[in-house]
């Protein structure tokens, strides 16, 4: 049975001739078809075992040497890492990654820089000038005995204790009376 006149023909092979070739064959050519075919059966059944005994020789190899399934899949990502780093297409597109990156860079430090002007230009302006000069009358007004100037965070800073002191002050003379 292995050998069946109505067998599934291959692709692109018509299904007339096969037949008709199954037909056309004599006794001595089927004869000796079969012999071949067994020969090439034993043969694979042969080849299939000499290939189990190589991977059982190889995993025993393996294993003497300390090779387990974690560090073979490890160098198999590293030589396929390796592989595609060594590609045009990778290096074409990381060269193309790095010069947008470098434009990138170099567009955020100009957007800091006029954010850094931006601020300079507001902390000059008349109307911070005024709001400054109000905060330090205030200060001066409300701690006393510190020099005008400074800092503006420590003059902010001076004010809100300032003011948190004056409160609590005046809590504590309402409750004595």
């Amino acid at each position: 049975g292995l050998l069946r006149s109505d067998s599934i023909p291959e692709v692109g092979e018509d299904a007339a001739a096969t037949v008709s070739m199954a037909e056309t064959l004599s006794e001595e050519e089927r004869d000796e078809l079969r012999r071949e075919l067994a020969k090439v059966e034993e043969e694979i059944q042969t080849l299939s075992q000499v290939l189990a005994a190589k991977e059982k020789h190889l995993a025993e190899i393996k294993r003497k040497l300390g090779i387990n399934s974690l560090q073979e899949l490890k160098q198999n990502i590293t030589k396929s890492w390796q592989d595609v780093t060594s590609t045009t297409a990778y290096k074409r597109t990381s060269e193309t990654l790095s010069q947008a990156g470098q434009k990138a860079s170099a567009a955020f430090s100009s957007v800091g820089s006029v954010i850094t002007k931006k601020f300079e230009d507001v902390r000059n302006s008349p109307t911070f000038k005024s709001f400054e000069e109000k905060v330090e009358n205030f200060k001066s007004k409300v701690g006393g005995s510190k020099p005008a100037g400074g800092d503006f965070g420590e003059v902010l800073n001076s004010a809100a204790n300032a003011s948190a002191t004056e409160t609590i002050a005046e809590q504590t003379e309402e409750e004595t009376h």
